[in-house]
């Protein structure tokens, strides 16, 4: 009884997820997904794509956290339209959460959609949003076993940020080891090494997106 209730959950959110994604490409808006786990800079890093980005395109993003609306906080303050989701203690966003909230979002104004899920390594991953790419956030503080210990939704993204590189130094995380998971799991995955406060790497991944919203709204 618990696997079909399961079954009926993922169905329907998958059937949700299927009517947010076309209505996403024909209002040709680049959404990313952006998972990763708690502290390991999704909100930062978020800011500092939004400092670039919405000087050439503009952007919404939708914040997902279990309680507290302060990186909805600190997206306001950047002048950007932020719409909070509380999931109330759920591990995840899902796509009728993402329907619901696009009831205060002008899609036919939009160029890209950021949706920062709920931090979590797991149950993010197993939910479709609708998303044009999922992107996750590899904090190198958490260690280097991670892609093979959660491979889900490293599979599921496009790239992956191994962030906090400036910290290299202080910790035991072997690079070149993740990069082999990484790739392991996902030959396609692009990996791009970051440090947000002292910004290196960033440009490369504010390239890859840029190219990919440029390609969007040329495409047919």
């Amino acid at each position: 009884m618990e696997i079909q209730v399961l079954e009926n959950i993922f169905d329907e959110n998958d059937k949700t997820a299927d009517v947010l994604r076309a209505e996403f490409r024909k209002k040709k808006v680049f959404v990313i997904n952006l998972m990763g786990s708690p502290g390991s800079g999704k909100t930062t890093l978020l800011e500092k794509t939004l400092g670039a980005l919405s000087k050439k395109f503009s952007i919404a993003v939708i914040e997902g956290d279990l309680f507290t609306a302060r990186d909805a906080e600190r997206i306001d303050r950047l002048g950007v339209p932020v719409i909070q989701i509380n999931t109330a203690g759920g591990c995840h966003l899902d796509a009728p959460m993402i329907r619901k909230a696009l009831g205060s979002l002008d899609l036919d104004a939009l160029d890209v959609l950021i949706i920062e899920n709920v931090g979590n390594l797991v149950c993010p991953a197993s939910f479709d949003l609708g998303e044009t790419v999922k992107a996750t956030v590899l904090s190198i503080t958490e260690g280097d076993d991670k892609p093979l210990k959660y491979p889900l939704i490293f599979r599921e993204s496009s790239i992956v940020l191994l962030n906090k590189i400036d910290l290299l130094e202080l910790t035991n995380f072997d690079v070149d080891s993740a990069r082999r998971d990484l790739q392991s799991i996902n030959p396609a995955v692009e990996i791009v090494e970051t440090s947000c406060t002292k910004e290196r790497g960033l440009e490369r991944w504010i390239n890859w997106v840029e190219e990919r919203v440029s390609a969007g709204r040329e495409s047919d």
